[in-house]
Protein backbone atom coordinates (compact mmCIF):
# COMPACT_ATOMS: atom_id res chain seq x y z
CA UNK A 1 0.00 0.00 0.00
CA UNK A 2 1.42 3.24 -0.72
CA UNK A 3 1.93 5.95 1.62
CA UNK A 4 -0.25 9.23 0.63
CA UNK A 5 1.95 11.86 -0.54
CA UNK A 6 2.57 15.18 1.30
CA UNK A 7 1.47 17.69 -0.37
CA UNK A 8 2.34 21.98 -0.05
CA UNK A 9 -0.99 23.72 0.84
CA UNK A 10 -1.21 27.57 0.83
CA UNK A 11 -2.46 28.25 4.29
CA UNK A 12 -3.02 31.77 3.42
CA UNK A 13 -5.77 31.11 1.09
CA UNK A 14 -9.06 29.40 0.58
CA UNK A 15 -9.24 25.51 -0.49
CA UNK A 16 -10.92 24.76 -3.25
CA UNK A 17 -13.83 22.93 -2.20
CA UNK A 18 -14.12 19.13 -2.98
CA UNK A 19 -18.05 18.34 -3.56
CA UNK A 20 -17.72 14.63 -4.80
CA UNK A 21 -15.26 13.74 -2.15
CA UNK A 22 -17.20 15.02 0.28
CA UNK A 23 -20.17 13.19 -0.83
CA UNK A 24 -18.74 9.90 -1.10
CA UNK A 25 -17.53 10.58 2.37
CA UNK A 26 -20.80 10.95 3.72
CA UNK A 27 -22.34 7.87 2.15
CA UNK A 28 -19.20 6.07 3.61
CA UNK A 29 -20.17 8.05 7.05
CA UNK A 30 -23.90 6.90 7.08
CA UNK A 31 -23.26 3.53 6.03
CA UNK A 32 -20.90 3.16 9.36
CA UNK A 33 -21.06 6.13 12.17
CA UNK A 34 -17.64 5.06 13.54
CA UNK A 35 -15.63 5.81 10.67
CA UNK A 36 -14.41 8.84 12.17
CA UNK A 37 -12.29 9.37 9.06
CA UNK A 38 -14.89 10.30 6.66
CA UNK A 39 -15.45 13.42 9.20
CA UNK A 40 -12.05 14.58 8.85
CA UNK A 41 -12.32 14.11 5.13
CA UNK A 42 -15.36 15.97 4.97
CA UNK A 43 -14.25 18.91 6.60
CA UNK A 44 -11.10 19.26 4.23
CA UNK A 45 -13.35 19.22 1.79
CA UNK A 46 -15.79 21.43 2.36
CA UNK A 47 -14.64 23.99 5.11
CA UNK A 48 -12.85 26.20 2.56
CA UNK A 49 -10.86 29.24 5.02
CA UNK A 50 -13.37 28.45 7.70
CA UNK A 51 -9.95 28.48 9.78
CA UNK A 52 -8.58 31.45 8.80
CA UNK A 53 -11.63 33.44 8.89
CA UNK A 54 -12.46 31.52 12.85
CA UNK A 55 -8.65 32.84 13.54
CA UNK A 56 -9.32 36.45 12.26
CA UNK A 57 -11.68 36.08 14.91
CA UNK A 58 -10.25 34.93 17.50
CA UNK A 59 -7.62 37.82 17.38
CA UNK A 60 -10.30 39.94 17.55
CA UNK A 61 -12.08 38.70 20.77
CA UNK A 62 -11.02 39.80 24.67
CA UNK A 63 -7.95 37.32 25.58
CA UNK A 64 -7.93 36.06 21.97
CA UNK A 65 -4.64 37.39 20.88
CA UNK A 66 -2.85 35.80 24.04
CA UNK A 67 -4.32 32.82 23.58
CA UNK A 68 -2.97 32.83 19.49
CA UNK A 69 0.36 33.84 20.55
CA UNK A 70 0.63 30.86 23.19
CA UNK A 71 -0.42 28.66 20.29
CA UNK A 72 -1.19 25.88 23.25
CA UNK A 73 -1.15 22.53 21.35
CA UNK A 74 -4.41 21.45 23.41
CA UNK A 75 -3.97 17.45 22.04
CA UNK A 76 -1.30 17.25 24.18
CA UNK A 77 -2.56 19.68 27.22
CA UNK A 78 -5.72 17.04 27.11
CA UNK A 79 -3.29 13.91 27.17
CA UNK A 80 -1.77 15.15 30.45
CA UNK A 81 -3.47 12.86 32.87
CA UNK A 82 -2.00 14.22 35.93
CA UNK A 83 -3.37 17.40 35.04
CA UNK A 84 -7.06 16.58 34.05
CA UNK A 85 -6.77 14.44 37.87
CA UNK A 86 -5.87 17.74 39.68
CA UNK A 87 -8.71 19.30 38.98
CA UNK A 88 -11.42 19.72 41.30
CA UNK A 89 -14.89 17.26 41.44
CA UNK A 90 -17.75 18.85 39.65
CA UNK A 91 -15.68 20.59 37.32
CA UNK A 92 -15.77 20.49 33.26
CA UNK A 93 -12.27 18.77 33.52
CA UNK A 94 -13.69 15.83 36.07
CA UNK A 95 -17.09 15.45 33.36
CA UNK A 96 -14.18 14.91 30.89
CA UNK A 97 -12.29 12.68 32.89
CA UNK A 98 -15.24 10.43 33.42
CA UNK A 99 -15.91 10.77 29.38
CA UNK A 100 -12.59 9.67 28.67
CA UNK A 101 -12.69 6.76 31.13
CA UNK A 102 -16.10 5.74 29.74
CA UNK A 103 -15.65 5.84 26.40
CA UNK A 104 -11.93 5.11 25.71
CA UNK A 105 -11.60 8.02 23.62
CA UNK A 106 -8.42 10.31 23.88
CA UNK A 107 -7.56 13.73 22.84
CA UNK A 108 -4.34 11.89 20.91
CA UNK A 109 -6.37 9.08 19.18
CA UNK A 110 -8.62 11.81 17.65
CA UNK A 111 -5.69 13.97 16.65
CA UNK A 112 -4.35 10.61 15.09
CA UNK A 113 -7.60 9.59 13.24
CA UNK A 114 -7.57 13.39 11.96
CA UNK A 115 -3.94 12.60 9.87
CA UNK A 116 -5.37 9.40 8.10
CA UNK A 117 -4.63 10.17 4.53
CA UNK A 118 -4.45 13.75 4.86
CA UNK A 119 -1.96 14.95 2.25
CA UNK A 120 0.08 17.77 4.52
CA UNK A 121 2.63 17.49 7.22
CA UNK A 122 1.44 17.14 10.79
CA UNK A 123 1.67 20.37 13.24
CA UNK A 124 2.26 22.62 10.05
CA UNK A 125 3.63 25.72 11.78
CA UNK A 126 1.02 28.12 10.26
CA UNK A 127 -1.36 30.44 12.25
CA UNK A 128 -4.86 28.58 10.42
CA UNK A 129 -3.31 25.36 10.87
CA UNK A 130 -2.48 25.29 14.30
CA UNK A 131 -6.15 26.93 14.66
CA UNK A 132 -7.52 24.08 12.76
CA UNK A 133 -6.14 21.77 15.27
CA UNK A 134 -7.66 23.95 17.94
CA UNK A 135 -11.01 23.21 16.84
CA UNK A 136 -10.31 19.38 16.20
CA UNK A 137 -9.11 19.07 19.74
CA UNK A 138 -11.98 21.26 21.66
CA UNK A 139 -14.29 18.93 19.97
CA UNK A 140 -15.10 16.47 22.71
CA UNK A 141 -15.00 19.13 25.49
CA UNK A 142 -18.43 20.44 23.70
CA UNK A 143 -19.82 17.44 23.99
CA UNK A 144 -19.25 17.61 28.05
CA UNK A 145 -20.48 21.58 27.48
CA UNK A 146 -23.67 20.73 25.58
CA UNK A 147 -24.80 17.18 27.10
CA UNK A 148 -24.70 15.50 23.87
CA UNK A 149 -22.63 12.08 24.34
CA UNK A 150 -20.03 11.60 21.67
CA UNK A 151 -20.59 7.52 21.93
CA UNK A 152 -24.00 7.55 20.02
CA UNK A 153 -24.78 8.81 16.18
CA UNK A 154 -27.47 11.13 17.88
CA UNK A 155 -25.29 13.10 19.92
CA UNK A 156 -23.14 13.68 17.40
CA UNK A 157 -25.79 14.83 14.69
CA UNK A 158 -26.66 17.05 17.38
CA UNK A 159 -23.33 18.96 18.13
CA UNK A 160 -22.44 18.75 14.53
CA UNK A 161 -25.44 21.55 14.19
CA UNK A 162 -24.32 22.91 17.25
CA UNK A 163 -20.65 23.02 15.30
CA UNK A 164 -22.47 24.47 12.33
CA UNK A 165 -23.74 27.24 14.26
CA UNK A 166 -20.65 28.34 15.98
CA UNK A 167 -17.86 28.14 13.37
CA UNK A 168 -19.80 28.45 10.17
CA UNK A 169 -17.64 25.23 8.62
CA UNK A 170 -19.74 23.88 5.52
CA UNK A 171 -18.51 20.32 6.14
CA UNK A 172 -20.49 20.01 9.60
CA UNK A 173 -23.91 21.04 7.91
CA UNK A 174 -23.50 18.72 5.60
CA UNK A 175 -22.62 16.28 7.99
CA UNK A 176 -25.82 17.37 10.04
CA UNK A 177 -28.37 17.37 6.77
CA UNK A 178 -27.42 14.13 5.88
CA UNK A 179 -27.79 11.88 9.22
CA UNK A 180 -30.88 14.21 9.56
CA UNK A 181 -32.83 12.90 6.19
CA UNK A 182 -31.46 9.15 6.87
CA UNK A 183 -33.08 9.20 10.36
CA UNK A 184 -36.59 9.91 8.42
CA UNK A 185 -35.98 7.32 6.21
CA UNK A 186 -35.31 4.68 9.18
CA UNK A 187 -37.56 5.97 11.96
CA UNK A 188 -40.42 7.83 9.87
CA UNK A 189 -40.39 10.16 13.08
CA UNK A 190 -38.69 14.19 12.81
CA UNK A 191 -37.67 14.04 16.57
CA UNK A 192 -34.16 13.57 15.33
CA UNK A 193 -34.42 16.37 13.07
CA UNK A 194 -35.96 18.56 15.55
CA UNK A 195 -33.26 17.48 17.61
CA UNK A 196 -30.44 18.50 14.67
CA UNK A 197 -32.33 21.91 14.56
CA UNK A 198 -32.30 22.17 18.20
CA UNK A 199 -28.59 21.94 18.41
CA UNK A 200 -27.53 24.49 15.45
CA UNK A 201 -30.15 26.75 17.54
CA UNK A 202 -28.16 25.95 20.79
CA UNK A 203 -25.32 26.88 18.92
CA UNK A 204 -26.62 30.41 17.56
CA UNK A 205 -27.18 31.36 20.95
CA UNK A 206 -24.02 30.33 23.29
CA UNK A 207 -21.12 32.87 23.68
CA UNK A 208 -18.59 31.91 21.08
CA UNK A 209 -16.68 28.60 23.03
CA UNK A 210 -13.72 28.87 20.12
CA UNK A 211 -12.65 31.80 21.96
CA UNK A 212 -12.41 30.31 25.57
CA UNK A 213 -8.75 29.66 27.26
CA UNK A 214 -9.85 26.09 27.45
CA UNK A 215 -7.00 25.57 30.31
CA UNK A 216 -8.99 27.59 32.42
CA UNK A 217 -12.40 26.44 31.50
CA UNK A 218 -11.79 22.94 32.55
CA UNK A 219 -10.90 24.07 36.10
CA UNK A 220 -14.70 25.67 36.20
CA UNK A 221 -18.00 23.87 37.80
CA UNK A 222 -19.62 22.04 34.63
CA UNK A 223 -22.74 23.73 35.64
CA UNK A 224 -21.38 27.57 36.17
CA UNK A 225 -19.74 27.22 32.68
CA UNK A 226 -22.76 26.09 30.90
CA UNK A 227 -24.68 28.71 32.78
CA UNK A 228 -21.68 31.68 31.75
CA UNK A 229 -21.59 30.50 28.10
CA UNK A 230 -25.50 30.05 27.70
CA UNK A 231 -25.57 26.75 26.92
CA UNK A 232 -29.26 25.23 26.86
CA UNK A 233 -30.40 22.07 28.03
CA UNK A 234 -30.96 19.90 25.15
CA UNK A 235 -34.49 18.69 25.51
CA UNK A 236 -35.79 17.50 22.26
CA UNK A 237 -32.21 15.71 22.16
CA UNK A 238 -33.62 14.46 25.03
CA UNK A 239 -37.04 13.46 23.81
CA UNK A 240 -35.27 11.97 20.38
CA UNK A 241 -33.00 9.75 22.41
CA UNK A 242 -36.05 7.83 24.48
CA UNK A 243 -37.87 7.45 21.03
CA UNK A 244 -34.72 5.98 19.62
CA UNK A 245 -34.41 3.85 22.75
CA UNK A 246 -38.05 2.87 22.64
CA UNK A 247 -37.96 1.99 18.97
CA UNK A 248 -35.06 -0.31 19.88
CA UNK A 249 -32.70 1.57 17.73
CA UNK A 250 -28.80 2.61 19.12
CA UNK A 251 -28.71 4.87 16.31
CA UNK A 252 -29.44 4.86 13.37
Amino acid sequence: MMATQVQPIDWGRPQRREWGTAFRALLRLLGNADDTIQVFRIMRALNGDTAGKNYRKLLAVPNGGKLAYRRVELAQRFSDREWIDSLPAGSVAAAYRDFLDRTGYSAQGLAEVSYTDATFERDVEHPHAWYGRRERDIHDIWHILTGYQADEPLGEACLVGFSYAQTGGLGWAFIGAGAALKSLKITGKRTFLRAVIEGYRHGKRAAWLSGEDYEALLAEPLDAARKRLNIAEPVIYQQAQRELREMGLAGI
